[in-house]
């Protein structure tokens, strides 16, 4: 796991390949201008980027958990904002290719995988986040057909996308029973979309709220049986948040790399800032920040692709871990570039907001905490 062979390498080169050519160089326009490179990410597909953990028939590229977050560790490095994206972009092609017929499948995976076909995946409401099993969003029987009424709230990629994965209640009582998960087409008449909300970071993709005003959905669209939602949603999360810690990361040592060479550059006091000891043994702590994270995050994967009895708590630990400490070395990175690191065309002042929602979405870290806390002591 922690020696990687020549394919772990190319899967990797090819990732920074990609972050280096079509990422990196457009990342700050595209912060300002707050644009969603949708042509770019058109180019991911062919390379394999669109369906990294789905199987093969259906265009993917059937990797592991395992070489999931190295691609997005690289690809972070270009842009997390774009990389976060690609993440849950591959999250619902997942899930559709992990719990689909074969007719859904074959209908909705190919274009997902290439990209041709953007995803979404639709949990949040406005006033349900962490305790995702009270959502309110109703699918009524009608017929051949789901009748949706409700509201999704910070839906990553709405207003540009093709396809939702969304978690609706179709009944079974109240809590994670009557949750149903349901392939939505972002053309379903009685879907529409808030105005792109102005965010803190991210500003590369767009982030609206979905609502959904008798919006009818074919029953042939359900993932799985009536009930089985809620389990959907959670098994396609842990994957999520290991490939959020991920793009932390990548976030991370693209800042770590940024702040090395200037402090030996910058002269303070007749000699460069990377010869005063208190400066080293911030990069050294920085250095060491990110290797026990992404050990953590290796491990964390590994242990998904095994399918072991603690990968749940693993990925909460891995995605609280990772983001925490992502974050924080570029919080410091840019405090290293002094005035320069608040300027917008260093770069540093954009992955630090980039990387600031990392700690919330996909499951904030306090209820990291929680799932974690739960295996420790039996508490409900």
């Amino acid at each position: 796991m922690f020696t990687l062979n020549d394919d772990e390498r190319a899967i990797g080169e090819t990732a920074r390949q990609f972050a280096d050519e079509f990422l990196a160089p457009n990342a700050l326009e595209w912060d300002e201008r707050k644009h969603f490179p949708v042509d770019v990410l058109r180019k991911a597909g062919p390379v394999g980027l669109g369906g990294i953990y789905v199987r093969e028939d259906v265009g993917g590229s059937q990797l592991r958990r395992l070489d999931a977050v190295r691609i997005f560790e690289e690809l972070a490095t270009g842009c997390p904002a774009v990389a976060a994206y690609i993440s849950i972009h591959n999250m619902a092609t997942w899930m559709i290719d992990a719990y689909g017929t074969e007719e859904q499948r074959h209908r909705w995976v190919p274009g997902m995988a290439s990209m041709e076909l953007l995803g979404s995946y639709a949990l949040t409401e406005p006033g349900v986040g962490s305790d995702a099993a009270a959502l309110s969003t109703k699918a009524v029987r009608d017929g051949d057909d789901y009748i949706l009424t409700g509201a999704k709230q910070f839906i990553s990629g709405a207003g540009a996308n093709d396809v939702y994965v969304m978690m609706v209640r179709t009944g079974g009582g109240d809590g994670a029973r009557g949750v149903s998960a349901l392939i939505v087409p972002a053309d379903t008449p009685g879907l529409t979309v808030g105005p792109n909300e102005r965010k803190m970071g991210w500003n590369a993709q767009p982030t609206r709220q979905v609502i959904l005003e008798d919006a009818r959905v074919p029953v042939a669209n359900r993932l799985g049986a009536e009930g089985d939602g809620f389990a959907i949603a959670m098994n396609g999360l842990n994957g999520g948040r290991l490939n959020i810690g991920a793009c932390s990361i990548g976030g991370a040592q693209a800042a770590l790399d940024k702040a090395v060479p200037y402090l030996a550059e910058r002269h303070a006091f007749g000699k460069p800032l990377s010869h005063n000891q208190a400066l080293q043994f911030e990069l050294a702590d920085m250095r060491t920040q990110l290797e026990a994270a992404r050990t953590l995050l290796w491990r964390a994967a590994a242990a998904l692709d095994a399918g072991a009895p603690d990968k749940v708590e693993l990925c909460a630990m891995a995605k609280r871990f990772a983001t925490d400490a992502g974050f924080e070395v570029a919080n410091k990175a840019l405090q290293l570039h002094g005035g320069y690191g608040y300027l917008h065309e260093y770069g540093l002042e954009k992955i630090v907001r980039d990387l600031r929602v990392h700690q919330i979405l996909e499951g904030t870290n306090e209820i990291m905490r929680v799932v974690v806390a739960r295996t420790l002591t039996g508490a409900a």
